[in-house]
Formats: C-alpha cells, sequence, structure tokens
C-alpha cells in the first residue's frame, strides 16, 4: 500500500477544467517524494482509478470544482466534505466518476485514511481546445505550496528538484500551450490539430 498518492482529475481540452492535470504535472516536475508515495494524472479515468484509490492510505486530489465563487479562488477540503464537492454543478463525466470512485472505496471499506481536495473555483470550463484562464493558472503555486504543506504534516516530505524534470508528455503544458493556434485562428468546434483533414 502506497503511503500517500497526489492525483491531478480533469481534461485539459476543456479550459479551467485542466486545472487538477497541470497541477500535478507542475508537482511532478518540480518535486521528488519519498519511496512509498508517489502522484499521477488521473485525468478522466473515473472508475478506473479505484485500484489506485484503494491503494492509498492517504490521498492528496487536485481539481477545479465550481464551489460559486470568484474565480482563482483555492479551497481546501478534507475527509466527508471531498465527496460531497466532486462532481457538484459540473457537466464533466470524470467528476461524477470520482465520486463513483470514492463511493465504491467506501463501499470494499478500502478508503484512503486521509483525504484532501486542493480546488480552485475555474472561471470557464466550457472552451474547448482553450487554456487555463489567467486567473486559474496564476494558482498552481499555491496549490502546490499547499499540496507540499499538507504532505508535510503526514510526514511524506517533499523534496524539491534542483532544476524541474522535464516532460515527456505529448499533452504536456509547454507542448499543448505552445501549439496552440491563435484565439483568431482557432477552431470553436475542437482543437483544429485533433480533427480529420481533407487532402
Amino acid at each position: 500500500m502506497r503511503d500517500a498518492l497526489v492525483l491531478g482529475i480533469g481534461n485539459v481540452l476543456w479550459g479551467d477544467e485542466g486545472f487538477g492535470v497541470r497541477c500535478v504535472e507542475a508537482f511532478g516536475a518540480a518535486y521528488d517524494l519519498p519511496p512509498g508515495a508517489g502522484w499521477m494524472d488521473g485525468g478522466t479515468q473515473g472508475l478506473y482509478l479505484l485500484p489506485y484509490v484503494q491503494d492509498a492510505r492517504r490521498l492528496l486530489i487536485f481539481d477545479a470544482i465550481d464551489f460559486g465563487l470568484a474565480p482563482g479562488t483555492l479551497r481546501v477540503l478534507e475527509g466527508a466534505d471531498v465527496p460531497c464537492y466532486l462532481g457538484a454543478r459540473k457537466t464533466s463525466l470524470h467528476q461524477t466518476g470520482f465520486q463513483e470512485v470514492l463511493a465504491c472505496a467506501a463501499l470494499t471499506e478500502q478508503m484512503p485514511e486521509a483525504l484532501v481536495l486542493v480546488g480552485v473555483q475555474p472561471e470557464d470550463m466550457f472552451d474547448y481546445g482553450g487554456s487555463l484562464r489567467p486567473v486559474v493558472s496564476a494558482q498552481i503555486p499555491r496549490a502546490l505550496e499547499l499540496a507540499v504543506e499538507r504532505l508535510t504534516a503526514w510526514g511524506v516530505v517533499p523534496v524539491r528538484r534542483e532544476a524541474p524534470a522535464a516532460s515527456r508528455s505529448p499533452i504536456s503544458r509547454e507542448r499543448y500551450e505552445t501549439g496552440r493556434p491563435s484565439a483568431a485562428a482557432a477552431c470553436r468546434i475542437g482543437d483544429a490539430r485533433f480533427l480529420p483533414h481533407a487532402d
């Protein structure tokens, strides 16, 4: 069983919905974790995440949640408060799936002993192919600080890398952002880079 798992969930194709994924990506680039702890981009995997949740003694989640607050507001929720908020007032399928993950973990009596959500209030989650809004993106460093504080309190102390680790992911933030067309040229029915083209 893992001592701790840092999990980012969300969909990078829908604007601020990608906050959790971008947080865990930045966390993994900036920090090493001690043996027995790890981090994971959970994306939109829903119930496929169940075995990872069941295997974690402590679980810290990054996500964008509509709390009904000012865009960019960060909130930290713990324990039973987390399932109440995941999926609240959202249309993304992965959120409903993650609520079900937590419900299944509880049903099988394999819930993490400690559960924490670092959530941000999104500004726009309906911009297909869009980026994190500046007010949301600006909260990533603080979200990471909150995660480090909590992990340290758990005795799972992250160690900052001397230099950020390079990402090999084809959807890393750097690759995704630098390859995006300008707002004027963007395709509003999707990301034109992933649509079929007639030769």
